[in-house]
């Protein structure tokens, strides 16, 4: 019998690797002094490695530890709505720059846009609720939503800073609702859980599932803690999953289900809008936070809530997901752990290569097109990859990825992903049907380096 193809065979990791993830694991755990910690590796929804270190729920010893316990996510919860709300804009139900007056009848808050409120740069006041919500813990009846959000700072102006607010997060879940006719939280069943099959992840908390402590900074004796995140405010942070449903809910996000989400949607909201400190570590993108390491690009979002804090991100390229959960309410750096383990296993045990396939086609259209050009000096290559014409800069590496074409009318296509995304491509033509050159994004293209001076014969 053959061996299997080198491209086909199962990714696992080296001992080594796990040797260090359960290390990385362990002393996050300390680091936090969380009564429990779950994380896990995957590679795209393929879970790699995983760890439950400590105790789940401390009144109950017995209650098991690892992939399926539950956890409140809290606002990673807020990835949810965000693709709710980009689901209603692919259905052209709304627009991104749409105004919440205009969504939401009654609201009183003029400039307040969709796409403000995903990135975190509406200027919108920080909380939905007033001060004294943090020492009743009473949350806001959902009938007197809008004269809440009505009697809310815009205290900032939009776009001058990155300023979370839960607040955003709360409107969009009543838009999502508004535009559903029906309560944001059978949207989220209908438009996600079911299709995507994640049916651990769940408003209600169901068992085997982690406790919710406070651990006081000069004592090591928890305290419990209550579930917050509830009603009304529920879209900003009321979700409670597992390590092994974040992991199947990021490799759907990796490579989505277009009858759910289309692909070019998630590329879109991951797209900076919003610089997220001052040190440029990090960016807002749709309801995802961006992050960079080194060569890597991480999305995801952490979690903060009473007794829970958690992180999920994930690498596009790489396929690769990390998550962690802790229900200690002050745990440190769910970004930096989850992230942590992510980078060990892309460093030192990276995911194996797709090997090359062959095409089965060149369009014949296309083949005029193939081959060297050249744009201010400087040569691009236009070629042919799985029926698809694409172009890259000469000399550019694997890493960067080609601009894309789809055909956009006669002697026409239109930049879909890559350099230059949404510019056209036009092909003009000498009397006799050759090829005189190519005009993209306005600028010409020729088959030999031309000066601005020199005119294309």
């Amino acid at each position: 019998m053959a061996p299997p193809s080198i491209g086909l065979m199962r990714y696992e990791l080296m001992d080594a690797t796990r040797r260090a993830l359960d290390r990385r694991a362990v002393q996050a755990q300390r680091d936090s002094r969380t009564p429990a910690l779950a994380a896990g590796v995957a590679h795209r929804g393929d879970l790699l490695w995983s760890a439950g270190v400590g105790t789940a729920d401390l009144g109950d010893p017995s209650v098991p530890l690892g992939v399926d316990t539950q956890f409140m996510i809290a606002s990673n919860t807020k990835t949810f709505t965000a693709v709710m709300v980009l689901q209603l804009r692919d259905e052209g139900r709304l627009r991104l720059d749409d105004q919440v007056d205009d969504l939401l009848p009654g609201s009183a808050h003029p400039g307040v846009t969709v796409r403000q409120l995903l990135s975190h740069s509406s200027g919108m006041q920080r909380e939905p609720v007033d001060a004294e919500f943090w020492d009743s813990l009473e949350v806001p009846a959902t009938e007197r939503f809008l004269d809440d959000w009505n009697r809310r700072e815009r205290i900032l102006e939009p776009h001058t800073a990155w300023h979370y607010s839960n607040l955003g997060y709360v409107v969009l879940g009543q838009i999502v609702a508004h535009l559903d006719g029906r309560p944001w939280a059978e949207s989220l069943q209908a438009r996600l859980l079911d299709p995507v099959g994640l049916r651990d992840t769940t408003l209600e908390p169901r068992d085997p599932q982690a406790g919710r402590y406070y651990i006081p900074p000069f004592t090591d004796v928890p305290v419990d803690e209550p579930i917050l995140f509830t009603g009304v405010i529920a879209p900003a942070g009321g979700l409670a999953s597992t390590v092994a449903d974040l992991v199947r809910w990021h490799a759907f996000l990796i490579d989505p289900d277009e009858s759910v989400l289309r692909k070019d949607t998630v590329t879109e909201m991951l797209e900076p809008h919003a610089v997220r400190n001052a040190r440029f570590e990090g960016a807002q993108g749709l309801g995802f936070a961006i992050v960079r390491k080194g060569d890597r690009t991480w999305f995801g979002h952490t979690g903060g809530a009473p007794g829970g804090i958690t992180g999920a991100y994930s690498d596009r390229e790489s396929g690769l997901t990390a998550v962690v959960l802790m229900n200690n309410s002050v745990a440190k750096d769910p970004e930096g752990v989850s992230i942590g383990l992510g980078e060990h296993v892309a460093e030192h045990d990276a995911p194996p290569l797709d090997p090359w396939t062959p095409g089965t086609t060149v369009p014949p259209e296309l083949v005029p097109l193939l081959g060297v050009w050249f744009s201010e000096g400087s040569a691009f290559e236009f070629r042919v990859r799985a029926g698809r014409l694409e172009a890259v800069v000469s000399g550019d590496g694997a890493e960067v990825p080609p601009s894309v074409f789809a055909p956009d009318g006669r002697d026409a296509f239109r930049t879909v992903s890559g350099r230059e995304r949404g510019e056209r491509l036009t092909v003009q033509r000498r009397d006799d049907g050759s090829i005189r050159l190519l005009s993209w994004a306005t600028y010409r293209f020729t088959r030999e380096p031309l000066g601005f001076g020199e005119r294309a014969v």
